[in-house]
């Protein structure tokens, strides 16, 4: 089973400061195929700075 550990913020892969987990489902067989973790909170508010730092208004 694969885990993606990473999200992307300001044009790297960061680890996410969230410690929950979404189950990812292959839609054919509802089988678990993978997991991957969620960020929180202040990755949202980490990844709203960069965005607004990319374009200046």
């Amino acid at each position: 089973m694969q885990r993606i550990e990473h999200i992307y913020i300001n044009g790297e892969f960061v680890i996410p400061h969230g410690q929950e987990w979404f189950d990812l489902h292959n839609p054919s067989t509802e089988k678990v195929i993978g997991q991957v973790r969620l960020g929180d909170a202040l990755d949202a508010q980490r990844a709203i700075a960069a965005a607004k730092a990319a374009f200046p208004a």
